[in-house]
């Protein structure tokens, strides 16, 4: 069941905007680490959205949610680049061996850049709890944490993010919009998330005419 929210969810396509975050340092520490796996266009879409979901729900801490979908993919640049598309994109993906090494990576880099901008201790540990099983384990242990998988998943939506994603998975632009459908869309833990989710999708199947090009 996912969670209700009592705040509408803004379902307008995500645009260029000036949030004035209170970030610049944070992305300023992660320009390597965002030159992986596509990080530099993963990370500020799905950062966007994780605002978006922060209105939707603002009883959540804002500034772990931001912080942590910030960083939560930053542990790519530390795997073998070989081996992220051969192990963590094909067969039993979600529990590949190198998506629990990059989590473990993003906990350190975390641990690594936070420190000097001024974050305690106990703050980054809850940063770091959230980017530990992001992607593997099954259960999510916290509003924030919740709201952290919903925006790394959100960002797949787009035409962006279906058209790295699909070329990821070895599927067609259609067919990777049915997998967001049947699959990723099942996977969301707020209301927010799916009413963003599919208007998203709707927008970029439009667009991709995968009706056409299916």
């Amino acid at each position: 069941m996912t969670l209700p929210t009592a705040v509408p969810a803004d379902t307008s396509p995500i645009s260029a905007w000036d949030s004035g975050d209170g970030l610049d340092a944070v992305w300023r520490s992660i320009v390597v680490e965002s030159r992986a796996r596509a990080n530099d266009i993963h990370l500020p879409i799905s950062f966007a959205f994780a605002e978006r979901l922060c209105d939707a729900y603002p009883e959540a801490d804002s500034l772990v949610v931001r912080v942590a979908i910030l960083l939560h993919d930053t542990g790519w640049a530390r795997v073998d680049e070989s081996r992220i598309l051969s192990e963590g994109f094909t067969g039993d993906w979600r529990q590949a061996d190198v998506r629990y090494e990059h989590e473990r990576h993003g906990c350190a880099i975390a641990r690594e850049v936070l420190p000097p901008l001024g974050y305690d201790p106990a703050f980054i540990t809850r940063v770091t709890d959230i980017i530990d099983g992001h992607d593997t384990r099954p259960d999510s242990r916290s509003l924030e944490d919740s709201l952290v998988r919903d925006a790394d998943r959100l960002w797949r939506f787009t035409p962006a993010g279906i058209a790295l994603a699909s070329g990821w998975f070895g599927l067609t632009p259609a067919e990777y919009c049915r997998r967001l459908r049947s699959e990723i869309i099942p996977e969301l833990l707020t209301e927010a998330a799916v009413q963003m989710a599919d208007a998203e999708l709707s927008r970029s199947e439009s667009l991709l005419k995968t009706g056409q090009l299916s």
